[in-house]
């Protein structure tokens, strides 16, 4: 078994383990669980950093990894976790309970990729088979968004959480058509070159990662979301001005031990390449990134509503990134 799939094998069973344990009792002041709907990579190490600093802090932190954003999502709405990672603009509209961002970790990078053998442009795939993370994820929103641009219908969309999972069936050919990271769009280019064909996409600058909560849970942790916004906000202030500091922060925090020290190279590529991108971002969202976002995920599909007319009260909370950006200034 390699290394991939050990990983993955793992992480699926924590995930089983956790989701069979998750009547867990609403947390204490100073307790915050977060639940972090995907397999952590290298492209994690932002918010692992982040969260490791909130917990030096005095936030007590308890990560509980789900490998789906459904189910980070659903652990928010029935209480049996605090915070979740993700875009959840759908949930936000349909779900009864009030959810609301609070802070925009990145944006959207992702690159659909096709085995060359099979297909070769975006009308190749109609009617054709994708996978993508999960439902409601930014992967599926930019396959539904370029499938809509280019006047095609996909077939059957697959959701397979981590984009390292994605990479790897596409090497073995399990997979045909899928969407991945920038990490991994780069590792197919080195592992199998000429075998991928990575097709275009528009410029988008709408949420990969967000961090969301119930109305009360923000009210009622006002301190504790606090630390970990300006934590986060510091940590992609840093990344971005020196990239190579990611690999100083896995390091010293011991994140992803099972990559082992070969990652290294990759992960200080793969951060150069989001900071040259500007991907990580550095004043937490807010009103620009809601508009951004409510273009897109109106283009995609994923909610309802006119643009224009949607409002940002009623998806986010803006008042943590107010206080950190006053506190930490705006860059």
């Amino acid at each position: 078994m390699t290394k991939l799939s050990r990983r993955a094998v793992l992480a699926t069973a924590l995930a089983a383990a956790i989701g069979s344990a998750m009547s867990i009792e609403a947390a204490s002041a100073g307790d915050m669980r977060i639940a972090f709907g995907d397999l952590p990579g290298i492209e994690s190490i932002q918010t692992l950093t982040a969260i490791e600093r909130a917990k030096e802090r005095g936030v007590n932190v308890e990560l509980i990894v789900l490998n789906d954003e459904d189910l980070a999502a659903q652990a928010i709405v029935g209480n049996q976790a605090d915070v979740g990672i993700g875009a959840p603009y759908t949930l936000i509209q349909k779900a009864g309970v009030p959810i609301r961002l609070f802070a925009q970790i990145s944006t959207l990078r992702f690159f659909p990729v096709v085995n060359s053998e099979f297909y070769k442009e975006w009308k190749d795939l109609d009617g054709q088979d994708v996978a993508v993370q999960a439902r409601g994820s930014g992967t599926e929103a930019v396959m539904l968004l370029m499938a809509k641009t280019h006047g095609i219908k996909l077939g059957t969309v697959s959701y397979v959480p981590g984009s390292e999972v994605r990479r790897n069936a596409l090497i073995q050919g399990t997979l045909k058509a899928s969407i991945v990271d920038a990490a991994n769009r780069r590792a197919l280019e080195t592992e199998a070159p000429g075998k991928f064909i990575v097709l275009p996409v528009d410029d988008l600058s709408a949420t990969d990662e967000g961090l969301f909560a119930t109305a009360d849970y923000l009210k009622n942790n006002a301190a504790d979301v606090d630390i970990l916004v300006e934590e986060l906000m510091k940590t992609g202030r840093e990344i971005t001005e020196t990239p190579a500091v990611a690999v100083e922060f896995r390091n010293k925090y011991k994140l992803l031990p099972d990559l082992g020290a070969d990652a290294d190279t990759e992960i200080s590529e793969y951060y150069k390449e989001s900071a040259t991108a500007g991907s990580l971002v550095l004043n937490g969202g807010g009103a620009e990134a809601a508009a951004d976002d409510f273009a897109f995920f109106s283009l995609a599909g994923q909610i309802e509503g006119e643009p224009a007319s949607l409002k940002v009260e009623d998806f986010w909370d803006v008042a943590a990134i107010d206080r950190a950006v006053a506190k930490l200034g705006k860059k």
